[in-house]
């Protein structure tokens, strides 16, 4: 038994029964992040010696009998767009500067290690968080687990290669567009967008309200355990929704029978999907109706919101990109660049009507959930393709997200989103399937997720390639 292989609810029952130590776990993450970081390159900053110190205090919690919680000991990495106390935060960009105080913990981070984690290592992401792909000029292209030569999608792209290949159970990233879905789906993995504000931010996001922050793992179990530590409140987020004390793990196998289930496979607008990502999600619609479900083929009834998302992303880009030197503008993403001065064309008055449109969205899916517990899409419509350095990408702006039209939305709505694994195409790359919940129905999203997880097992990690 490899340590490294276990999920954090298994790392937690050994520790608590002393059958596993939270310093030989961590050893045996540092083995299996030697085999694959020449690979996948997920990593861009990690300090062995103060992750072993934590691990040996935690060890020490353990034995005396005082845990901080049921997750003390185990190992996990955060996303580089995240503050972390001590190392830098680059952001996946050469525009910032390493030597600078780094003296404060994200809210996630700050919780994280009072909940007494092992916080391992700083995952890749595009510059910013910009795109869904995860290659920066700072740190290089992040790659697939499941084949090298794809990309593992974006922007939390570190974090879910991470927990496919096994170098943690727990990552925590974020979702602007699809950004822990995206990756989730590509790697097969689990990943969660909870409801805007469920989980506390500092600072926040240059891109605003659709930016959410929420757990990757390889089970569901451990995601919901992972959000009773980061769902705690932080007063730094004025955003934030009032705190809510609840233990997700509870309930979380209390099925799904009885639950109404709108099944869009294209959300009534979407014209290309993958013929084996259509065939992966019409498959788990028939499990959860098998559970006991009441599934509905059924669309929303919204248009393409992808302008909406598009323009109010890239004022966001335009902000970052704006308040740059020209030294720094020099060093920056070519997308990066691209997409601000996209930004920079758009007028109040327009900004002003995006937000109305956004609006009208988000009251049209709140309505739709009084008559629909849930909704169920793929996660995505392509598998995973061609992972490529920043400058050999040539995607016009108006195809910035077309591959990626079931996370935006909900992004927009705010509300709470997940993907699970739903088997593999003929190449071997991880498909998915996306439930949706209503504003502030996280548990619900989660209890879905467990079911589908439940009767429709998948792979927790992709094999370490010869």
């Amino acid at each position: 038994m490899n340590p490294a292989d276990l999920s954090a609810s298994e790392l937690s029952l050994r520790f608590r029964h002393r059958e596993l130590s939270p310093v030989e776990t961590l050893h045996a993450v540092f083995a299996r992040l030697d085999a694959w970081q020449p690979k996948i390159n997920a990593f861009c900053y990690e300090d062995r010696e103060a992750s072993v110190k934590d691990a040996l205090a935690s060890e020490a919690r353990w034995q005396a009998g005082v845990p901080l919680s049921p997750l003390d000991g185990v190992p996990i990495s955060i996303k580089d767009l995240m503050l972390t106390k001590g190392w830098p935060t680059r952001r996946g960009s050469r525009t910032v500067d390493v030597n600078q105080a780094w003296n404060d913990d994200a809210p996630s981070v700050a919780r994280i290690r009072e909940a007494g984690l092992v916080i391992f290592g700083k995952t890749t992401t595009p510059e910013f968080g910009i795109k869904g792909t995860t290659d920066n000029t700072l740190t290089g292209v992040t790659r697939n687990p499941w084949n090298l030569d794809r990309t593992p999608g974006g922007s939390s792209g570190g974090s879910a290669a991470a927990v496919a290949a096994g170098i943690g159970p727990l990552s925590v990233g974020t979702d602007g567009a699809g950004s822990v879905r995206i990756p989730a789906a590509f790697t097969g993995g689990f990943g969660l967008k909870p409801s805007f504000g469920r989980v506390p931010a500092w600072p926040l996001s240059p891109f605003g309200t659709v930016a959410h922050l929420g757990p990757h793992t390889r089970t569901v179990t451990d995601a919901a355990m992972l959000m009773n530590v980061i769902s705690k409140p932080d007063a730094r987020d004025w955003t934030s929704l009032p705190f809510d004390p609840r233990d997700y793990t509870v309930g979380l196998n209390d099925g799904i029978r009885g639950l109404r289930i709108a099944f869009s496979p294209t959300l009534g607008y979407v014209k290309d999907v993958h013929p084996e990502v259509a065939a992966a999600v019409r498959r788990s619609a028939d499990v959860l109706a098998a559970l006991g479900a009441q599934v509905e083929a059924v669309d929303p009834g919204f248009d393409n919101p992808l302008e909406i998302t598009m323009k109010l992303w890239f004022i966001g880009s335009a902000t970052l990109f704006n308040a740059m030197t020209p030294a720094q503008q020099a060093l920056a993403d070519p997308a990066l660049a691209a997409q601000a001065e996209q930004g920079s064309r758009i007028s109040v008055h327009e900004l002003q009507a995006l937000t109305k449109r956004r609006g009208e969205l988000g009251t049209l899916m709140r309505k739709f959930h009084e008559r629909y517990d849930l909704l169920v899409t793929p996660g995505v419509s392509v598998p995973a393709f061609k992972a490529r350095a920043s400058h050999e990408w040539d995607i016009p702006m108006a195809n910035f997200l077309d591959w990626t039209p079931f996370s935006y939305p909900f992004n927009l709505t705010q509300q709470p989103a997940c993907v699970c694994p739903s088997g593999f195409d003929a190449d071997g790359l991880p498909l998915s399937t996306q439930i949706v919940g209503p504003m502030h129905g996280d548990a619900l999203v989660l209890r879905a997720a467990r079911a589908l997880e439940s009767a429709q097992p998948w792979k927790l990690m992709a094999p370490l390639p010869a």
